[in-house]
């Protein structure tokens, strides 16, 4: 236990005393049936990711101190790439080397990330919000481009619906470059007309998912075989 302490039970008990009198954090925890190590199941205490490492800061141990320095490290880091956006990338970069994936790959799943940002831009110009309306419009795309929306087309890269996978993670190079190609010109037509209803956003969503969707069946055409795929990299190590 980070605490160090001999009494972990009393330790929490003073922890969640300190949080709600002293700290106000209070309430941070919730009590759900854990199953214990006899199979039976107890009310526990639980946190999510956030209040886990607010209350590690908390912890007065050096046990502690190395989660610490991690976490006032990440901290730094963010700011860094406030001033320099380019930052962001090199991060990513970054993760998703660690991960294995090919370095062309990338190079075009980190430009996808750049375009689907100025998409969201231009469509918050539109007064579009709603995280449902964005997944409305992104699915319109999509289907416009590869006859699937996002979950159909999870479902055909056999991605488990509880999965947190993220499906563009999932998609080849070439699939990628379609995804890019449909929401670039869906961003320029909603440039150009400035549509003021959501559904004249769906119009240019799936105008512009067309374009891309006309692309990919002409290239299909000329490699004779089907750009969508039900590859993934939930095994990435396979896949090398």
């Amino acid at each position: 236990m980070l605490s160090g302490s001999p009494t972990p039970r009393q330790y929490w008990g003073k922890v969640k005393q300190r949080a709600f009198i002293d700290l106000q954090l209070s309430p941070i925890w919730v009590r759900l049936k854990l199953e214990g190590a006899d199979g039976k199941k107890y009310l526990t205490d639980c946190v999510n990711t956030k209040n886990a490492f607010r209350l590690i800061q908390s912890v007065p141990s050096p046990k502690a101190e190395p989660f610490k320095m991690w976490l006032a490290q990440l901290g730094k880091e963010r700011l860094d790439e406030i001033e320099d956006p380019e930052l962001v990338q090199d991060r990513m970069k970054a993760i998703y080397e660690r991960k294995g994936y090919p370095k062309d790959w990338i190079e075009k799943r980190i430009q996808s990330m750049a375009i689907r940002q100025d998409l969201s831009d231009e469509w918050k110009e539109r007064g579009i919000n709603e995280y449902s309306d964005f997944a409305i419009l992104t699915a319109e795309i999509s289907k416009a481009t590869f006859g699937m929306t996002p979950t159909t087309y999870k479902k055909f890269k056999k991605i488990p619906e509880k999965s947190k996978a993220n499906l563009r993670d999932n998609m080849t190079s070439l699939e990628l470059i379609f995804t890019m190609l449909g929401e670039k010109v869906t961003t320029e037509i909603s440039k150009q007309e400035k549509p003021e209803t959501f559904p004249e956003n769906i119009k240019v969503a799936g105008r512009g998912g067309k374009v891309a969707g006309n692309a990919r069946i002409e290239t299909e055409k000329e490699l004779g075989k089907s750009i969508i795929s039900p590859e993934n990299y939930l095994d990435i190590k396979k896949l090398k």
